[in-house]
């Protein structure tokens, strides 16, 4: 093909068509120069020798020069499917990182004439290098991390930001963002985070922001602080699904896990990974494009680069492992509990004396909601206190523990109820209450708070309140669908009305014989309960364990292997993990025996709220001794009934 045919085919003259081929078409329209160079691509024409020797001759060749060999290839496969379009070839070059080697690579483009470079430079300083560019007339597309004006890259803040939102349209506002290190994706991620995090108002907090090398990472995802978690790397969020598959915390039932994709692993799903993959390829295509208009002086496109994110799939999302879990609403009495050490206990006519005591917050109300909630579900406490310096410390000590009080209101008449506990050396107690606001709590508290019991699985009632809340909450209760659990607490009779609104009927062995006295044995005693209408009853029997009568199980169950320091919190410890391993689907033979090691390491402690354990501890001591405890194969969350 010689220039006259070309000329002839473009219907211009042959100077039209050496000014095009050599840069020299500055008095030329557009549309014929763009003519023109489609069909000197198409015919592969090369200009004659003596216009070959000057460098401004175009030879349909763009450079790529990067500093390293891209994450994915999908990058160059886009410039080249890009350039291939055009009637372009590339040749292609990697710097190492090395500013030498950089300058060597960009000495050959020159001696080559390509047409453009698309260039990733090693470091601000390599910017200088650009004036040899400039000397030789090639145009160059500047790519990377640098800051400047013309520098083109993908917007990771802006896929992270993207991914952000994913999850919290999932209902997460627990949130962490893992991330490799100091690198500047990394570091872009996590802006990006932020930033998502301040338009949708959810506060950020340096602990949100993770490291795969973080000590006590798994045991911050265990503990259920965070719901969902935005990684930067593939690989990372696939080691952390492998690390916490191991220890029996599943994605996405207890964590939901969103990353960028930044290769194209997309065949590796062991577990399956949820992904928004970084459009390198279409980056490519777009730095390419934007080259070529440069080189062929033709109307630019789009001015910057603007990719649709695409979600891969949904395999490790899911909606925050406390929505999975009905939640538990507590109603009950709230108390300062006064905790005197004493050698021996009260005797009648006999005076002792103590220098150790302890004043924390107490009752049995306050107890189980403090209970549940270190174990990881949600909790809602209806109750009262008084008008007193001792309501502000109970109000605090909810907060702390992630209790939802809204409906503990103060009593404007009564001051805070207070517990007086004498406790033994061997973990034996005595206690006197001063009930104070606790009787003062009435139906309409329970009624003006019923929305509580939406969505609740269990509701748990202690009778250290009036009778008449009592069994309104527990019609409530039923009226929303939640099963009540009530323990028999500082009362001499039930009615069987409140019996046939009981679930599950929880006395220890000295409340049984109370209610119960003419039958001498627990099994009967149980039995007797089962007929005045309660569905089901566990008596516990302090070091001796628990009996348990329900259509599902029948029998003893021994209690766990701790050493009693202060037993006074025994019962609440026991029927807050209840509670909860009841929601979580477990049968009641397993959630009975796991109720029995959370009230193991209650008694093991002194105090009650202190001394209750959280999630991530009690399951690592039940993996260590009895690991089959914690296996949850049968059931459905949130499914499991007391029958």
């Amino acid at each position: 093909m010689t220039i006259k045919e070309i000329a002839n085919l473009a219907g211009v003259s042959i100077s039209t068509v050496s000014k095009i081929v050599n840069n020299k078409d500055e008095n030329i329209n557009i549309e014929t120069r763009n003519k023109v160079l489609q069909i000197v691509k198409e015919y592969n024409y090369t200009p004659y020798s003596t216009v070959r020797a000057v460098s401004t001759a175009k030879t349909f060749i763009l450079g790529v020069l990067l500093r390293s060999a891209p994450k994915s290839s999908l990058l160059i496969n886009g410039i080249m499917e890009a350039a291939r379009g055009r009637g372009y070839s590339l040749l292609l070059y990697y710097s190492g990182e090395d500013p030498e080697t950089e300058l060597k690579s960009i000495s050959s483009l020159c001696r080559h004439r390509v047409d453009g470079v698309i260039w990733e430079p090693v470091n601000a300083q390599s910017l200088d290098r650009r004036r040899y560019f400039d000397e030789q007339d090639i145009e160059v597309c500047l790519i990377g991390n640098l800051s400047g004006p013309d520098i083109l890259s993908i917007d990771y803040a802006e896929i992270a930001s993207y991914a952000t939102q994913t999850l919290i349209r999932y209902g997460h506002t627990k949130l962490g963002c893992l991330t490799a290190g100091t690198d500047p994706c990394s570091l872009a991620v996590l802006e990006g985070f932020k930033k998502c995090l301040f338009d949708y108002g959810i506060p950020y907090a340096d602990s949100m922001n993770l490291s795969a090398k973080e000590e006590g990472l798994y045991e911050r995802l265990l503990s259920r602080t965070l719901t969902g978690v935005v990684c930067s790397d593939y690989h990372l969020a696939l080691q952390l699904a492998e690390q916490l598959s191991k220890i029996h915390f599943h994605i996405p039932y207890d964590l939901s896990l969103l990353s960028l994709q930044d290769d194209i692993w997309k065949e590796l799903h062991l577990p399956g990974i949820s992904c928004i993959p970084v459009p390198h390829y279409d980056f490519g295509g777009f730095v390419c494009r934007r080259l070529i208009e440069k080189c062929e002086k033709s109307e630019p496109g789009t001015a910057s680069f603007r990719p649709t994110y695409t979600l891969s799939d949904t395999s490790s999302l899911d909606i925050p492992f406390s929505s999975h879990i009905k939640k538990v609403v507590v109603v009950g009495s709230l108390h300062i509990d006064v905790t005197l050490n004493v050698d021996e206990l009260p005797q009648p006519g006999k005076a002792i004396s103590t220098q150790r005591h302890s004043t924390i917050p107490g009752g049995k109300g306050a107890n189980q909601a403090v209970g549940v909630a270190k174990l990881g579900s949600e909790v809602a406490l209806i109750g009262r206190v008084g008008n007193d310096f001792d309501a502000s410390v109970i109000y605090a000590c909810m907060e702390e523990n992630h209790v939802n009080a809204r409906a503990v209101v103060r009593d404007p008449n009564s001051g805070t109820g207070k517990a007086f506990i004498h406790l033994q050396d061997d973990g034996e107690s005595m206690i006197t209450i001063l009930t104070g606001a606790n009787q003062n709590l009435t139906p309409q508290d329970i009624l003006k708070n019923e929305k509580l019991f939406e969505n609740a699985g269990y509701c748990l009632i202690p009778t250290e309140i009036p009778d008449e809340v009592i069994e309104t909450a527990a019609q409530t209760a039923h009226r929303y669908g939640a099963k009540n659990i009530l323990k028999p607490a500082a009362i001499h009779r039930i009615k069987n009305s409140l019996m046939e609104l009981t679930d599950l009927f929880i006395p220890n062995e000295k409340e049984a014989e109370i209610l119960c006295p003419d039958i001498p044995d627990i099994p009967g005693k149980a039995d007797a309960f089962l007929a005045r209408g309660a569905k089901a009853v566990i008596i516990t029997l302090g070091g001796s364990g628990c009996y348990i009568k329900s259509p599902s199980f029948t029998g003893y169950l021994p209690a766990a292997d701790f050493m009693p320091v202060d037993t006074t919190g025994a019962a609440d410890a026991f029927i807050s993990a209840l509670a909860v391993y009841l929601s979580y689907g477990y049968p009641m033979e397993k959630a009975a025996r796991i109720a029995s090691c959370a009230a193991g390491f209650c008694v093991s402690r002194q105090g009650v709220i202190p001394a209750l354990v959280d999630r991530n501890s009690l399951e690592s001591y039940i993996r260590q001794s009895e690991p089959e405890l914690l296996h949850l194969t049968a059931s459905v969350p949130g499914k499991e009934n007391v029958s």
